[in-house]
């Protein structure tokens, strides 16, 4: 294993909006020896289990709007760092960072903690990966609430928007997570924006940042295409899993057009939930509301069926 960074407990020292408790798991098969954080919030023995998963270069901060509305409905949630991200380890090299590796640590916390009832919460790179995992374990999901993201199966072209984005990220190893978190979002303060940094003291933590644009599948033969396109496969004639749709439509990457494409290979999707103020970072500019609109839908609001 390439040596491995852990970013300071100081670094998460009293961040705006975010008061809950660290979770680890060190022992992960496959992981050995990466520690894993997570959120753990709400009744540990709740009946629904919100399951939240974030992308690049974001980590479950981006989740601290949307859990206190599921928690106060008595469900329970957790929301893991990718390896890499968060107050999760960080391998220093970019190549330990795969879609194969990211998704199997996914599978294997939900394996390791027994996860069960879950209802998926993905966006950007949650979605990529968290949409392939009911293929292997989709007796554990019932329901999915899906945010401006997409299934990379390598044999649907992304816009040009992406590439522009890939090659910005390319040109910029240490990217500037917090300037470019105030861009896109109108709702984060310049307080939050350094929230997103705070896992980033340096660029030798950001290695997991930019390996991520260089691993979405763009072509049939590239790793996770084939997996994806099974899990679209699985979608189209699944039977069990309600979801609920919401599209930030300011998003010029994974917005209106893409997430018009996946819905149509969600069986049962009803019409989305379409926030015009928001971009690409749903969660924050209307997590709270897009949580309470979701809840309403499957009926777990206080009060529902």
């Amino acid at each position: 294993m390439t040596d491995v960074l852990r970013t300071p407990d100081e670094h998460f020292r009293d961040l705006p909006g975010y008061p809950f408790a660290p979770h680890y798991l060190d022992d992960l098969p496959g992981s050995e020896g990466l520690r894993l954080h997570y959120l753990n919030e709400g009744p540990r023995d709740a009946p629904e289990t919100f399951l939240c998963l974030h992308g690049q270069p974001t980590w479950s901060y981006l989740y601290r709007r949307m859990i206190p509305v599921f928690t106060a409905a008595g469900h329970r949630v957790l929301a893991p760092d990718l390896f890499g991200f968060g107050r999760s380890d960080k391998p220093t090299d970019d190549r330990v960072y795969t879609f194969d590796f990211h998704r199997e640590s996914l599978l294997r916390l939900i394996q390791r903690l027994d996860l069960r009832n879950i209802t998926l919460v993905v966006q950007d790179w949650g979605g990529l990966l968290g949409l392939t995992l009911p293929l292997e374990e989709p007796g554990r999901f019932s329901r999915l609430i899906v945010m401006n993201t997409a299934l990379a199966t390598g044999d649907v072209r992304p816009n040009a928007a992406f590439y522009a984005w890939r090659a910005y990220s390319n040109a910029h190893p240490n990217m500037d997570v917090a300037a470019l978190l105030r861009r896109a979002s109108g709702r984060v303060s310049h307080e939050e924006s350094l929230a997103y940094e705070a896992p980033f003291p340096d660029a030798r933590f950001k290695a997991g940042v930019r390996a991520f644009p260089r691993l979405v599948p763009t072509h049939p033969d590239a790793p996770g295409a084939e997996v994806s396109r099974q899990a679209r496969d699985w979608w189209v004639v699944q039977l069990h899993v309600e979801s609920f749709m919401a599209v930030g439509l300011r998003d010029p990457i994974l917005g209106a057009g893409p997430m018009r494409l996946l819905r149509s290979v969600i069986r049962g999707c009803p019409p989305p939930l379409e926030v015009a103020h928001a971009g690409h970072f749903v969660q924050e500019d209307a997590g709270d509301e897009v949580a309470r609109a979701a809840l309403e839908a499957f009926g777990l609001a206080p009060g529902g069926r």
